[in-house]
């Protein structure tokens, strides 16, 4: 099916675009926070959905909004979703919310006010409540939460954010279509680089609805669906542009297990069956193993947390070397659903 062309060229103030992929159980509660969030704006709410195979577009076509879906199952990871909502997005600042995430219904108008107010800023992201979550990975998330969402400037927005259209235009694209993860980083890599700033603001913003797998049900998914390679991805974006340094730096705890993966072949390599290869290679893996306990005090926070360096790394290698297109070539897509855009825009105003 061929890609009908967005509504109408009526400039908008603000586009919400929700990217999703199997998201039935929560989508009904994301679109209708973005409805409530856009209330008294000119805005917009368009799903992009990633070729669902569950209820999700189903639900969602109950709601005045525009369902944008991909053509090409291939093409999906995280980094397409807000890139497909971009393409058909009218508004002068962009929201991006995930399809398992429900926004604030006083963000969008203070978030508005702050970047109207300060022009150097290309993005502002709120408080993020983070609810559910059993394995190893969500419990360092809610760990890191102080220090990722305390209010002040940031070099990356994550879980979602509201940008300004002339910032992304500058740099070329939203989000990069190739990243099946840190979609969010590489987009703050492009902007600062270029001047502009971003900044975290003490109002709340998104309640997020995370997995609720178990640590090595979540480390199989995220296996199986490239997750772990958006690390490698993030990478080889970034190979000769001059944040890619930057970006390194973003990924150091993969590159030492990287490391460490080097140190161990080459004492099985070099020292074939000696005495002083097999301690060299047994010594790494150990010495890495034993610093993760120390540091967690926990024999399973441990465990868990070696395994997920290990899978991760692995995942850096295969996204590092995995084949990328040009992030501003054109999404194919599909519109299933095409909300009237003055219904929507000028709805309860």
């Amino acid at each position: 099916m061929s890609e009908v062309s967005v509504m109408n060229t009526r400039s908008l103030e603000v586009s919400v675009i929700i990217k999703a992929l199997n998201e039935e159980e929560h989508i009904a509660s994301a679109v209708e926070s973005a409805l409530r969030a856009t209330k008294g704006l000119r805005g917009e709410v368009i799903l992009a959905d990633s070729l669902s195979t569950d209820r999700t577009v189903e639900i969602a076509k109950a709601y005045p909004i525009h369902i944008v879906q991909l053509v090409n199952p291939e093409d999906r990871c995280c980094g397409v979703g807000p890139q497909l909502g971009y393409q058909h997005a009218r508004g002068d600042f962009i929201y991006i919310l995930d399809g398992d995430m429900e926004l604030e219904p006083e963000f969008l108008k203070a978030a508005i006010a702050v970047m109207r107010e300060r022009g150097e800023l290309a993005g502002v992201g709120g408080q993020v409540r983070i609810v559910g979550g059993r394995s190893y990975e969500f419990a360092m998330r809610k760990e890191r939460a102080s220090s990722v969402f305390s209010p002040g400037p940031k070099e990356a927005l994550e879980c979602g954010g509201l940008y300004r259209r002339a910032a992304l235009e500058q740099v070329g694209y939203f989000s990069n279509r190739n990243l099946h993860a840190f979609e969010e980083k590489e987009l703050g890599l492009r902007l600062t680089h270029q001047g502009w700033r971003l900044e975290r603001l003490a109002q709340p913003a998104v309640l997020h609805h995370v997995h609720q797998d178990d640590s090595v049900g979540l480390m199989r998914k995220r296996w199986r669906s490239h997750y772990v390679d958006g690390c490698g991805e993030l990478i080889r974006a970034s190979w000769g542009k001059p944040y890619f340094w930057r970006a390194l730096r973003t990924q150091k705890m993969r590159l030492v297990t990287l490391a460490g993966w080097l140190v161990w072949l080459l004492g099985l390599l070099l020292l074939p069956w000696t005495y002083w290869g097999v301690v060299l290679a047994l010594g790494t893996t150990s010495a890495g193993l034993l610093l993760l306990l120390v540091r967690k005090g926990s024999f399973e926070e441990g465990m868990h947390g070696f395994m997920n360096l290990q899978i991760y790394a692995a995942g850096f290698v295969r996204g590092f070397l995995a084949p990328q297109v040009c992030p501003t070539h054109k999404i194919q897509c599909q519109m299933l659903a095409n909300g009237d855009a003055s219904d929507i825009a000028d709805r309860d105003s």
